[in-house]
């Protein structure tokens, strides 16, 4: 309803030749293609469906810093050497957004007022004063915001706080994504949408990456499919488990309404483990998520628990309507971390950012990019070079992630 239109692309028909063939059209990919072309890289982009169909088109748009995982425990994960290149890495990954999106004068409604992690009670409290502290010690522009700041920088009481990161920022994710399209189509990428890889395999010293109706012959092949992936190394899929989420926007506000929630823009998101989400739109819609899938018996729950919620945090909104509704799947990996894989010589992908894929997807493209071009070895990657693994009782996880939901949702009173 929102996003500039996609730019024009066609399904690949017949043979082509390329020096990177990417397969995915997300954040990714795109910022791979991106990267590549500016270095003088032939690369091509394969999309099953069309750009940002899957989890960039269907993100909830907060440009977060970071991961879920403190700042203090990643390095306890990765090694120190890795844990402090990623916390670097993705420290200023919103950044890269924005220097990205100011470059190529992409339209997609970007604040760079910073997200608001907001506190529920006093556990939730106690979680961002250590957040606040870890990333202040590395120098991070962070503050922890008092019940009354969070609720004059919000509009609603509900919250003992909040932690102000003000190297964050919201976006219209689907914008976003078709812009990165068009840049990197504008640099000299080819990008084929309507084009599923069925088959990956050697061709000679080259990859042969075979769609339903044309090849493309390439040196490299980068998989940045994620938590979509079909088709070849679907392993990627079976590595994380999906967490279902959903998105539901009100229609626009009146301005007197409007300009008493969220005056500075932010998007905020709280520390409950099925947690909520919501922002402005430019249009002056709230977009209101949260763990769950907007299908069978889930789909009036979660509607109707969005509406109670709301009412909650904002009165003042009366009857609440909502103008669109979409769910998508965030790929859990098993510590909350993503993943380098290098799935064969010369073919390799990174996936797995547990619910942060706007500003890790655009920096972990540009950073395949800078390998593929030679400016960096896998011994300079922010992660390790590591093997993918399925994981334990995933389709068990799936179905009490969503029923768990939609058991929350039922009787949640948490405001």
């Amino acid at each position: 309803m929102t996003a500039p239109p996609a730019p024009d692309t066609m399904a690949l028909s017949g043979e082509v030749r390329a020096e990177v063939a990417i397969v995915g059209g997300g954040y990714t990919g795109l910022s791979a293609a991106l990267h590549l072309v500016q270095r003088g890289v032939k690369a091509v982009v394969l999309e099953a469906r069309h750009v940002g169909f899957g989890g960039a088109g269907r993100n909830v748009g907060l440009v977060n810093a970071g991961m879920w995982v403190m700042p203090d425990e990643l390095p306890n994960v990765l090694g120190p050497v890795h844990g402090d290149r990623l916390l670097t890495l993705l420290g200023d990954a919103p950044k890269a957004v924005f220097e990205i999106v100011a470059r190529y004068g992409i339209n997609c409604e970007l604040q760079q007022h910073g997200t608001l992690h907001c506190a529920i009670g006093r556990s939730g409290l106690d979680e961002l004063k250590k957040r606040e502290a870890q990333w202040q010690a590395r120098g991070a522009p962070v503050r922890l915001l008092s019940h009354e700041e969070t609720a004059q920088k919000i509009g609603t009481c509900a919250y003992a706080g909040a932690l102000l990161d003000q190297r964050a920022g919201t976006i219209q994710p689907l914008a976003y994504v078709r812009g990165l399209a068009g840049a990197a189509i504008g640099e000299g990428a080819v990008v084929y949408t309507d084009s599923p890889v069925a088959e990956v395999q050697p061709s000679g010293s080259k990859w042969r990456v075979t769609t339903t109706k044309g090849a493309v012959i390439a040196d490299w092949v980068v998989m940045a499919t994620d938590a979509y992936t079909q088709g070849p190394w679907e392993i990627i899929r079976r590595e994380q488990v999906h967490l279902p989420y959903f998105n539901l926007a009100t229609a626009p506000l009146p301005d007197h309404i409007r300009a008493r929630i969220l005056p500075g823009h932010e998007g905020c998101w709280d520390t409950q483990e099925v947690l909520s989400s919501f922002r402005m739109d430019a249009r002056g819609r709230l977009i209101f998520g949260s763990v769950g899938a907007l299908k069978g018996t889930g789909h009036p729950i979660h509607s109707d628990w969005g509406r109670r919620a709301l009412r909650r945090l904002f009165p003042q909104l009366g009857d609440i309507r909502f103008e669109a509704e979409w769910y998508g799947q965030i790929g859990m990996t098993d510590d909350n971390l993503p993943r380098f894989h290098r799935f064969a010589d010369r073919v390799i992908g990174c996936s797995g950012y547990n619910g942060r894929g706007i500003a890790p997807g655009t920096v972990m493209g540009r950073t395949l990019a800078s390998l593929i071009a030679g400016e960096i070895t896998e011994d300079d990657l922010p992660l390790p070079v590591t093997t993918a693994k399925a994981a334990r009782l995933r389709p068990i996880k799936e179905v009490f992630y969503e029923v768990g939901a939609q058991a929350v949702h039922l009787i949640d009173s948490r405001f």
